[in-house]
């Protein structure tokens, strides 16, 4: 497990390098959903008993936290198509579980920038927020869930375009299904039962909790830890497969 360290190392020497742009590009989409809907609809309407735009950030915190935590699995796809700094990962005397934790450590650190980012949006559109140790653990959760399935998709692709055709079927259906825009009790009831059980959806729900200061619902965020879980056991897995 010593060898975790080196591979954290390159991604903090990676976010290091290029900070002032990470930043700039959290930033665009979140502030463009707050311009949009938030300037448009935010005081107009009110969804599940607030105002829209108090319902909407918590939302953008669920899905820039999973966007940019999974935006590791390009990380990875450079290092191993292009760099070949993967394959140096693998030879070296370093476990497969070192490297994933390296790996998914770096991507639940991008979760939690894109998250610090939202947060200062909403003190900007006067949005009261509780950020307190529930709401960073549900972060968390969803941070270390997703790290741990782009461990698994960059693991088991065979190019950039493999890539971002998962990206296309898996992370941006979730991004705008799950709750993060819209309450899912707008959908009907056999969508609302499917949604309801993507990975997604249980950390929309325990992070607007959070952030609202209402009732934590425990089994959501035990389901978004159990999804992580998962997702973390078969991309340690897939390291070795990828290895053989």
């Amino acid at each position: 497990m010593k060898g975790f360290a080196g591979v954290f190392t390159r991604e903090l020497l990676i976010i290091k390098k290029r900070f002032l742009k990470m930043l700039i590009s959290f930033s665009i989409t979140p502030l463009l959903y707050l311009i949009a809907f938030g300037w448009g609809l935010g005081q107009r309407m009110t969804v599940e008993g607030v105002p829209y735009i108090t319902f909407l950030i918590p939302g953008l915190i669920a899905m820039g936290s999973m966007t940019r935590s999974f935006a590791i699995s390009s990380e990875i796809n450079i290092a191993r198509f292009y760099w070949r700094i993967f394959e140096e990962f693998q030879a070296a005397p370093v476990s497969d579980l070192a490297i994933a934790v390296g790996e998914v450590l770096g991507g639940i650190l991008r979760g939690f920038l894109a998250t610090a980012i939202i947060c200062l949006f909403a003190l900007l559109f006067r949005v009261r927020l509780h950020v307190n140790c529930v709401f960073l653990l549900a972060v968390l959760a969803n941070a270390f869930t997703f790290s741990s399935l782009a461990l698994i998709t960059s693991m088991i692709v065979r190019s950039h375009a493999d890539q971002s055709m998962l990206n296309n079927f898996v992370i941006t259906p979730m991004a705008f299904l799950c709750g993060t825009v819209f309450s899912l009790k707008a959908l009907p009831g056999w969508a609302h039962i499917l949604i309801a059980w993507l990975p997604l959806s249980p950390a929309t729900r325990a992070i607007r909790a959070a952030a609202l200061g209402r009732p934590m619902p425990w089994g959501a965020l035990v389901t978004v830890f159990c999804f992580g879980i998962v997702f973390f056991i078969l991309g340690t897995y897939t390291i070795r497969s990828a290895k053989a």
